[in-house]
């Protein structure tokens, strides 16, 4: 699927992709009290050590976790940042553990636990379930996101050429000029940001607090990401077509995302995970290279250090983006349709009717699953329901 393109032309392409990712990344740090700039560093940085580690060959994008904002927020007040910024080991030791089993027990072990049936809805509720907060953004002002929509949507059906693989960029300049005759973007914070600065994290490095209880207590909170590790890689190896779990193997992507959350905790940075929202850009843009990943990468490290052009971006009014995530996150839910139209599922069957009715409700319906300071919920939950009706349902 990958389209062969100029250096150029990657490199556009691949700046799109960080234009993607950049809401995300930036807001999570926003939200539970960490320094943006920081955040777009390590994200860059942890892109980049997950393609070292699995040989260039996966197109992955490392941004923010929002899985981890509550927890962060709560170890916080319990132990302070630091100490909780140091417990984000405890996230990383998880992708290791992880690792090594599926590296010890080889893809059989994978394709017993997740198979096309289980793999299939876990796909849609990734999508499906990133989509309340693509209407809670684009719902701050409905005309800006379906302008930015139509422009994306319009793009993509009538370019040719260079503007095809650009709908991303074109539907967020067309939402951006229109917010700004409309009186509702604020550049104050453009001009009184400085062309150059270090991340504040970064710029006033301090070594992380180690102290067991947030770490200990982040553990159990990585479960749900490692398991969403493993849809999106499912995912990215659909709309790449090429199958990643086998080569470079999934014990690698593992290994690349621990270690790159593992070098978030040493500088003060969010937990990363693989970004849906690059996946689906990939998807409408059929540029899948790997080279383009690597490029989103190294601009965010840039945008990090350019304190001017990270202000503008962060300028850009939520209904914009918005209107864009409302085409990303649609294409991501429909890979994992075409995933089990692929394997052929066979609907009539009683048992994978049960399979993908309850995992999918289990997901869309927002069920938690709680024991005492641990719980789970979301597309982490539904995937532990689907792994367990595969293994417990009678085949006949």
């Amino acid at each position: 699927m990958t389209q062969e393109l100029s250096t150029s032309r990657k490199t556009i392409v691949g700046i799109q992709f960080l234009f993607v990712a950049f809401g995300s990344t930036v807001l999570v740090p926003l939200l539970v009290g960490l320094d943006p700039a920081t955040a777009l560093f390590t994200a860059g940085v942890g892109t980049l050590i997950f393609h070292l580690v699995t040989k260039g060959q996966v197109p992955i994008f490392l941004g923010s976790s929002f899985a981890f904002i509550a927890p962060i927020i709560s170890a916080s007040q319990q132990w302070g940042m630091p100490g909780t910024i140091a417990g984000i080991a405890g996230v990383a030791l998880v992708y290791f553990v992880m690792s090594a089993l599926v590296k010890w027990r080889g893809h059989a072990l994978i394709a017993r636990l997740f198979p096309p049936v289980v793999v299939g809805p876990v796909i849609i509720l990734i999508g499906l379930s990133l989509s309340p907060a693509a209407v809670n953004m684009a719902k701050e002002n409905w005309l800006l996101a379906f302008i930015s929509l139509i422009t994306a949507i319009l793009v993509l059906t009538y370019a040719k050429g260079l503007l095809q693989l650009l709908p991303v960029v074109v539907g967020v300049a067309v939402g951006y000029v229109v917010a700004f005759f409309m009186g509702l973007v604020d550049l104050s914070a453009v001009a009184a940001a400085p062309w150059f600065a270090l991340p504040g994290s970064i710029a006033h490095f301090q070594l992380p607090q180690f102290a067991w209880e947030p770490f200990v207590f982040m553990i159990p909170v990585a479960i749900a990401p490692v398991i969403e590790h493993i849809g999106d890689v499912y995912v990215v190896s659909a709309v790449a077509e090429k199958d990643f779990i086998k080569s470079p193997g999934l014990h690698r992507t593992m290994l690349g995302d621990g270690l790159a959350c593992l070098f978030a905790s040493l500088v003060g940075g969010p937990p990363v995970t693989t970004y849906s929202e690059v996946t689906g850009a990939m998807q409408i843009t059929r540029v899948t290279h790997p080279q383009v990943i690597r490029i989103a990468a190294v601009t965010g490290i840039v945008f990090s250090v350019i304190g001017k052009i990270s202000a503008l971006l962060q300028s850009i009014p939520s209904a914009v983006l918005g209107g864009i995530m409302l085409l990303l996150f649609g294409s991501i839910a429909s890979v994992g349709v075409q995933h089990m139209i692929q394997h052929k599922i066979d609907f009539d069957v009683t048992r994978n009717i049960i399979i993908a009715s309850v995992t999918l409700t289990i997901g869309i319906g927002g069920a938690i699953l709680t024991f005492g300071t641990f719980s789970i919920s979301g597309i982490g939950l539904s995937a532990v329901v689907g792994v367990l009706q595969n293994l417990l349902l009678p085949r006949k």
